[in-house]
């Protein structure tokens, strides 16, 4: 059961916040693992190989930098909109490791949607934050993306309840906020028609 509740907190926690900072979520698992913190299942030990380790690193450098610039934070997103949300699902159904077939299919689902509602958030609260002429909202807002990827990795990996509780909080808050963030896309764009 714990072994099963430890793949699952993983498989969650790793799609999730692939939808946030696919290439920082990776980087970590593979440090981690290589540093002997955690235990990759066979299906992710690649990550934790040294140059996996070396070439996501610098990928997290990247991707720090240019969520922090206004406006190309917002072309990256656009862009890795096809990259986190398939990563979310690989990385869901690669964690469960050697299961029934049944299983890894529903976590590659799962992996998806996990990825997908924090990509959607993430990406329509940044093209509204960057409406601001101001960037300090914009740091704001990126520098509690990188906290809450670290935390939410590290409770996948160390407290898997506290993840959950967290995921939980998080989809209802985004469920609240989408709604929301849809007509603020809405107006922006009928904005930039006019």
């Amino acid at each position: 059961m714990t072994e099963a509740l430890s793949a699952a907190a993983m498989a969650g926690g790793m799609s999730w916040a692939s939808g946030l900072r696919l290439y920082m979520t990776l980087f970590i698992a593979g440090w981690f693992s290589q540093m002997g913190w955690i235990e990759l299942p066979q299906s992710l030990q690649v990550l934790a190989l040294p140059w996996v380790v070396a070439t996501t690193g610098i990928l997290t450098a990247v991707e720090f930098l240019a969520d922090k610039v206004p406006g190309v934070d917002s072309v990256w997103d656009a862009l890795h909109t096809f990259i986190r949300i398939p990563a979310g699902a690989l990385l869901g159904a690669a964690a469960l490791g050697e299961m029934d077939p049944a299983l890894t299919a529903a976590a590659a689902i799962l992996g998806g949607t996990f990825a997908a509602g924090a990509h959607a958030t993430k990406a329509g609260s940044r093209a509204l934050i960057n409406t601001s002429p101001e960037p300090f909202s914009n740091w704001a807002a990126s520098f509690s993306e990188d906290a809450a990827v670290a935390g939410g990795l590290w409770a996948a990996f160390f407290y898997p309840w506290v993840l959950f509780v967290f995921l939980a909080i998080f989809f209802v808050m985004a469920i609240w906020l989408l709604p929301k963030l849809w007509r603020g896309m809405r107006w922006l764009f009928n904005r930039l028609r006019i």
